[in-house]
């Protein structure tokens, strides 16, 4: 190997601002410069204007591109995403999600670069013809030189599209901890008798983050709330995100008692800001990966509380860095919620082991190492192969 750092082009279809954007963010921040040079290439599409992620990419002082796209699978995306590669003297490419893994392998091969995929989530989908794509998204994983899921739930998702087992390398997400301040917890926490809930005046809030969309469950979060908040008048639940469901989810929270205590507010710029103000995080979640937004709760120091399912339970065990109810039971999500609201000693010693647990094992520095070395390793293997 020589002292030239490997040049990573990261490729992304996006149309917003959610966890595989985040997770690029989070690699490109921690990756050594001295090694690993990280650019970004987006599709230029009708629902990707002035996307957040360039933004953000470029404000770390890297670079960015784009890659004019007409409709789903543009061939002119391939062309364009090939001479790119060319021109910027690219030694890998690295894909994320079903429609550039697509039109990525196709360029990297035409290019003659080396090529990898991180898997970030497979959604389901009532619309058959989405199905079909990213089915076929799928499908390109035994293509790439490695496929690299980052949770042991998508692991073995990748084992079924037939990938050999030898391009599969397991790296284990992470969050950046560099913009993520300890809250410190409270030095004389209230604790009452059996997590008793009648009215109690004082202000708490409950928070979520992530996409509105229907795997996401809010609508079991709102019934939870509306429980809660019966007999806790200074009780508000704050919701952060955007999605197709959205507007389904405010339309059953209006027919809430608690309506006037529920907000939606939409996709936030700095979701940081507004967690480090929440006395709850709250996931219902039916499928997740490694949730970045449960990391970066426990790594701030909000208690959690969620439905354990593959991925999230990965992150949390149950009484010791977090509370988990059984999967669509609310009243074991309800008294969970209940628990950590209203036993602030229970809450403190949970938040404190749960972000002690994400810096141990979860930060995104460790990630970045580990996928140096994995390019590094693919840039040496090309050099035996020659």
């Amino acid at each position: 190997m020589t002292n030239t750092p490997v040049k990573v082009l990261h490729f992304i279809c996006s149309t917003g601002f959610y966890g595989a954007e985040k997770w690029i963010l989070a690699l490109a921040n921690n990756s050594d410069p001295a090694l690993v040079t990280s650019e970004l290439v987006v599709t230029k599409e009708a629902a990707s204007h002035d996307l957040q992620l360039v933004r953000d990419f470029n404000a770390l002082g890297l670079t960015s591109h784009e890659v004019e796209m007409n409709n789903r699978f543009d061939p002119r995306a391939i062309k364009s995403l090939v001479a790119l590669i060319k021109k910027q003297k690219v030694d890998i490419l690295h894909s994320h999600g079903y429609k550039s893994d697509i039109l990525g392998i196709v360029a990297a091969k035409i290019a003659g670069i080396r090529c990898i995929t991180t898997p970030h989530g497979f959604e389901k989908t009532n619309d058959r013809k989405l199905e079909l794509f990213i089915a076929a998204g799928c499908r390109t994983f035994k293509y790439f030189d490695y496929t690299v899921p980052l949770s042991r739930e998508l692991y073995a998702d990748v084992q079924r599209y037939k990938v050999p087992e030898e391009k599969i390398v397991y790296i284990q997400n992470g969050v950046d901890l560099k913009d993520i301040d300890y809250r410190k917890p409270s030095d004389n926490p209230k604790v009452r008798a059996d997590h008793e809930t009648i009215d109690l005046p004082e202000k708490k809030t409950i928070g979520f983050i992530g996409q509105m969309i229907d795997r996401k469950n809010v609508t079991h979060l709102l019934d939870v709330f509306e429980k809660l908040a019966m007999s806790n008048s200074g009780l508000e639940l704050v919701l952060l995100g955007d999605g197709i469901s959205r507007e389904k989810f405010e339309a059953y929270s209006d027919k809430l008692k608690s309506k006037d205590r529920i907000s939606f507010l939409g996709f936030q710029t700095d979701p940081l800001s507004y967690l480090k103000k929440f006395d709850l995080f709250v996931m219902c979640s039916t499928l997740e990966g490694i949730p970045r937004c449960l990391m970066e709760s426990m790594a701030m120091g909000v208690p959690v509380a969620a439905y354990d399912i593959p991925g999230v339970n990965q992150l949390l065990e149950h009484n010791k860095t977090g509370l988990l109810a059984t999967l669509n039971n609310k009243d074991e999500l309800y008294d969970c919620c209940k628990q950590l609201l209203w036993d602030e000693k229970l809450a403190n010693e949970i938040s404190a082991a749960a972000a002690q647990h994400i810096n141990e094992k979860f930060s995104a520095r460790r990630m970045a190492i580990e996928y140096t070395e994995l390019y590094q390793q693919l840039l040496s293997d090309e050099k035996k192969a020659a």
